[in-house]
């Protein structure tokens, strides 16, 4: 009796805790170091907020890493609820026929208030379908200007008063030359920042169809008369010493922390490494325009990454995801997240709060990047949606060093790279016709 007893009571036990375990949300992601840490948390503090629901955050690598994994592992029917994509890989997410459920879709579905319009335009639009919000937008950077301060005061220049233009770049970097410095300027991320930010800075398009957001027959327009005009303008200040190319990524940061150079114009989420390496005073400012060009400055691309829903799920996991996102844009919520990391905030409320709160007082030039996206965005500047984009990125970069090291003309590059480019979305195209 007593064994029959014990039997009962453990299936009891077995029965009782299986009806109350939490449902597992997986997410896998591609954060390291401190931003990995403030995933964890996280995850931590949505857990803690309920019993129903558990997220569990899962490094995978490098983006391109875990998009293998992740695709993989669909193939397989293992694949997590939730999967961090790099912005590039949009196109490639959204037509991958039956691998993705919409954020749109799986809010509805779950009863969660939704309401696209209260997300920042320039970032919900470069995720979002005519239907809605494809992805839910995390981690999203976009391209700002950072100088040195003490450099500038050294040239004789005003230490509160970076270059506005590029008109009024060239006197300041012939200025900085002349006190002796060896770098006046460098970028990091040069496709990013010199082409694709370039273009909808200036609401141009860097591609037909409004950059691929019309459909799968777009094509490249960077070899348009002012884009070459701002590719020669580097590669004459490269001759003359004003321009120093450091690397396609972020290998510029280091020149820049170092006090090497006097300006360097990359990703906002800089910040928080140059504030911490930097021993020199440095200030935060806009991306340089052209002040000839009609409808500039508009706003600028963002970078970074959005959250996608794996398809084949459990409606109870879905409703776990939709909870988790509904946590992710609660504006306390988004608004640390923006602080601590130095991305921008994915909501206006997550903005305001952190504007009234005094932190963009208290730590100037934070603001930069967001005032750049807060505007209503165009149908030239919402964003970029182009097939195999990985690989029409570094067809960009490997073009634009035949300018640097002086192997093309400028002209000749940039028509280069459309050919190559077209290429790839004509590949993309073939491929995804019958995904449309």
């Amino acid at each position: 009796m007593k064994f029959k007893t014990l039997i009962a009571t453990g299936a009891l036990a077995t029965i009782t805790s299986s009806a109350f375990a939490a449902t597992e949300i997986s997410w896998w992601h591609s954060m390291t170091g401190a931003l990995g840490e403030r995933v964890n948390a996280l995850a931590d503090d949505f857990n803690k907020t309920q019993s129903d629901y558990k997220v569990v955050p899962v490094y995978k690598g490098t983006y391109d890493e875990s998009m293998a994994a992740a695709i993989a592992a669909y193939r397989a029917g293992n694949a997590p609820d939730i999967l961090q994509v790099f912005e590039v890989g949009t196109a490639t997410m959204i037509y991958a026929k039956g691998a993705v459920k919409p954020v749109y879709e799986v809010m509805h579905q779950a009863g969660e208030k939704f309401d696209q319009n209260a997300y920042v335009p320039a970032v919900a639009g470069y995720y979002s379908t005519n239907k809605g919000m494809m992805s839910f937008p995390f981690n999203s950077s976009t391209t700002i200007m950072f100088y040195n301060k003490d450099m500038f005061a050294k040239a004789g220049l005003d230490p509160e008063k970076p270059p506005v233009t590029w008109q009024e770049f060239v006197g300041m970097a012939a200025k900085i030359k002349a006190s002796g410095a060896s770098c006046a300027y460098t970028t990091t991320w040069q496709s990013w920042v010199h082409l694709e930010s370039f273009s909808t800075w200036h609401n141009v398009e860097l591609a037909s169809k409004n950059n691929g957001f019309g459909g799968l027959d777009a094509r490249l327009k960077l070899n348009s008369p002012l884009h070459v005009r701002h590719i020669e303008n580097l590669a004459n200040w490269a001759k003359q010493g004003y321009f120093t190319y450091a690397g396609r990524k972020d290998e510029a940061n280091a020149k820049f922390n170092a006090g090497e150079c006097a300006i360097i114009t990359g990703s906002s989420s800089a910040y928080a490494d140059i504030r911490k390496n930097a021993k020199f005073k440095f200030g935060v400012a806009t991306l340089p325009y052209y002040n000839d060009v009609q409808g500039a400055p508009q706003n600028t691309v963002i970078g970074g990454a959005s959250l996608w829903v794996m398809n084949g799920k459990k409606a109870d996991e879905y409703k776990g995801v939709a909870k988790f996102f509904t946590y992710l844009s609660k504006p306390e919520v988004a608004a640390k997240w923006h602080q601590d990391t130095g991305y921008l905030p994915v909501t206006k409320a997550a903005y305001e709060l952190t504007k009234q709160a005094g932190f963009y007082d208290r730590n100037p030039g934070t603001d930069v990047a967001v005032k750049q996206m807060i505007v209503k965005t165009t149908e030239k500047s919402r964003g970029l949606r182009l097939g195999n984009y990985a690989q029409v990125r570094t067809v960009f970069d490997e073009e634009l060093e035949n300018v640097w090291t002086g192997k093309k003309t400028p002209k000749d590059a940039l028509d280069s790279a459309v050919k190559r480019g077209d290429e790839l979305l004509v590949r993309f195209e073939k491929a995804n016709k019958g995904n449309q």
